[in-house]
């Protein structure tokens, strides 16, 4: 078997069982498979597949198959521009999570001296991009060990001036001790893991999805906590989940300012920023 009909057998598989992108998912696992780049595919099209690379390439097939990410088979994804390891322990990083980067960068930029903290670090993308982007030192914390070990291998790969630690939110942090709060927090409400799609709910951790009943848990103590944490004048920034801004948006009421919203390409919400009141 050439390499072009283990392409075309692999994408009909994936497509009668309706994954999404059958054609490139069954490129990216072929070349995980055979150690290449896709280019190779086109260029090699009539090369015969080995026995080795044919298991490899049908075992991650078979994953795929059963619902499993294909970032948690190749064990790879693309955020920021670069490649970051992942596994079952984070969080995929998502394109729209890239918002959350960008307006942390553009505040870092203005303010070289700020101390960062990213609160619930999953894989280490958004701490890493920061850090790299901005040259400057970030702290990253987790309450998930097994994320920081997979914080720690993306941190080690990029070397990146990032320092990982386990806490629960922001309660070993010092009052006062932080100019600049980031996270991606938990915010899905349990009741919608029913409606969720079944690779994200029955892969992805619960501890990084799920917030509790109704999805604001998680935003409401690490608003209470951030009052502490942050110096008087110190900025928050946080993902918003789906119809999260109104919640998110009471909750700093009294004693938050200077309220910006960021949306995503398709207009929805995606990112808030405040400032604490001095």
């Amino acid at each position: 078997m050439n390499l072009q009909i283990a392409l075309q057998q692999g994408t009909d598989l994936l497509e009668k069982a309706s994954i999404s992108v059958p054609r490139l998912t069954a490129e990216v696992l072929l070349c995980y498979a055979l150690q290449r780049d896709r280019s190779y595919l086109y260029a090699h099209a009539e090369d015969e597949l080995t026995q080795l690379a044919w298991i490899h390439y049908g075992r991650y097939l078979n994953e795929r198959l059963k619902g499993k990410p294909t970032q948690y088979i190749t064990h790879n994804q693309e955020f920021f521009g670069r490649d970051f390891y992942v596994n079952e322990a984070v969080l995929i990083p998502r394109p729209e999570t890239e918002h959350l980067v960008e307006a942390a960068v553009a505040y870092v930029k203005e303010r070289p001296a700020s101390r960062m903290l990213d609160v619930g670090t999953g894989s280490g993308a958004i701490a890493i991009s920061v850090a790299l982007e901005t040259k400057a030192g970030v702290l990253a914390s987790d309450i998930s060990i097994a994320a920081l070990e997979v914080a720690e291998r993306n941190r080690s790969r990029h070397d990146a001036e990032v320092e990982l630690f386990a806490c629960d939110l922001l309660s070993a942090i010092k009052p006062g001790s932080i100019d600049l709060l980031i996270s991606n927090p938990p915010y899905v409400p349990g009741a919608d893991a029913a409606n969720m799609q079944a690779e994200v709910r029955d892969w992805e951790p619960h501890v990084a999805l799920f917030a509790g009943k109704s999805g604001f848990e998680i935003y409401e103590r690490l608003t209470t906590q951030a009052t502490l944490a942050l110096r008087r004048g110190g900025r928050l920034m946080m993902e918003l989940g789906y119809q999260s801004l109104n919640g998110v948006r009471e909750m700093l009421a009294e004693r938050w300012s200077d309220l910006q919203i960021i949306s995503d390409l398709a207009g929805f919400p995606r990112v808030l920023a405040a400032t604490l009141k001095r």
